[in-house]
């Protein structure tokens, strides 16, 4: 069978060439879940220092359990896609508090869990307990399109349906482990999507896309995300190296973490109008910005404006008082922390 053989390739090349990564040396599922949810959205070189902070901080579920959601983002701070943290740190305690600390085993309850989709509950039941299950994350995506010339939109609602079934029939019976960590790792280190090293590819005899020459129409995507653009206005209150923050508590960016008190629109924005009485004489000072800052779906310009005041006093209710040493115990954006690193 063609599809065993591109397996069996697969596992062998993996043998020989899969980076050393430390979740690849367990069958902790508590591990294996951290580094799948840290990897979503995140390169392995970047994710690896904060997988390893983790481990050192939450050696197992139930500390990460016990952890104040607060500490959590902290740790989590610069990785981006908080709600990922969030997640996590939800279903850790359920995890503990309802399952009595038992991980689920089967794909079919994994995938039952808060932030734990098909490709991550497909990981841990392969990885940390041997279920036959395929994974399909944009590598599998890539390698697999390639290979075969599927021509199917991977934007597609049932898109991943499509290429698990035919991850599925490429996998050597009984090696999903493997072959999973195989081809994801294929696809990450030899078939890459700018420049895949096809010349020296173990499967270019038989490599649609190589064969003819499309390497880059595939996978096949015409759904583009639309990315809103948004200005942020950021009043910095100051009084010497005391700063007053606010937690972010709207269905917005960044739930959880802290920033400044903020106000969205044109540049620059009329403060007689946005500061309350008897306030509204004062007169903010630009001190950075424009500063752009891209997430997935927006693209942010921020400015900071910044007011030196005698007393710490309260303009805006939510905003409190933080000295310099407790600001640094607080989770904040990643442009919030660079800013409060420059001026502090």
């Amino acid at each position: 069978m063609e599809e065993d053989k591109i397996g069996h390739k697969l596992v062998t090349w993996y043998k020989n060439n899969h980076r050393k990564l430390p979740w690849r040396y367990t069958s902790d599922p508590y591990k294996i879940w951290l580094s799948e949810i840290i990897l979503q959205q995140t390169r392995v070189n970047q994710g690896l220092p904060y997988y390893e902070r983790f481990i050192t901080q939450y050696p197992d579920i139930e500390s990460l359990a016990r952890a104040s959601e607060t500490d959590v983002l902290r740790l989590w701070q610069g990785l981006g896609y908080y709600s990922r943290a969030r997640n996590m740190h939800a279903t850790a305690r359920y995890i503990v508090e309802e399952l009595k600390g038992k991980f689920p085993s089967r794909y079919t309850d994994l995938v039952k869990l808060k932030g734990i989709g098909d490709y991550t509950a497909s990981a841990i039941a392969s990885f940390a307990f041997q279920e036959q299950t395929a994974v399909v994350d944009g590598n599998v995506f890539r390698v697999l399109a390639r290979y075969y010339g599927v021509t199917k939109d991977i934007s597609d609602s049932d898109a991943r349906k499509t290429f698990k079934e035919l991850a599925f029939a490429s996998m050597p019976t009984g090696q999903a482990p493997v072959f999973n960590q195989a081809i994801m790792e294929f696809g990450a280190l030899q078939c890459t999507p700018a420049s895949p090293d096809c010349t020296n590819c173990i499967l270019n005899n038989s490599c649609y896309a190589f064969a003819h020459k499309a390497q880059h129409a595939f996978p096949v995507k015409t759904k583009k995300t639309k990315i809103k653009e948004r200005s942020l206005h950021y009043l910095v209150l100051r009084n010497g190296e005391n700063i007053a923050l606010k937690e972010r508590k709207e269905k917005d960016i960044w739930k959880g973490l802290y920033d400044f008190y903020s106000f969205e629109g044109a540049f620059p924005p009329n403060f007689r109008q946005l500061l309350p009485p008897p306030y509204n004489h004062l007169i903010p000072k630009l001190s950075a910005g424009p500063i752009k800052h891209i997430l997935s779906h927006q693209l942010l310009s921020l400015y900071f404006w910044e007011l030196n005041l005698a007393q710490p006093i309260t303009i805006f209710e939510e905003l409190d008082w933080y000295t310099r040493e407790e600001i640094s115990g607080l989770p904040k954006p990643q442009p919030i922390h660079i800013y409060l690193q420059e001026i502090l």
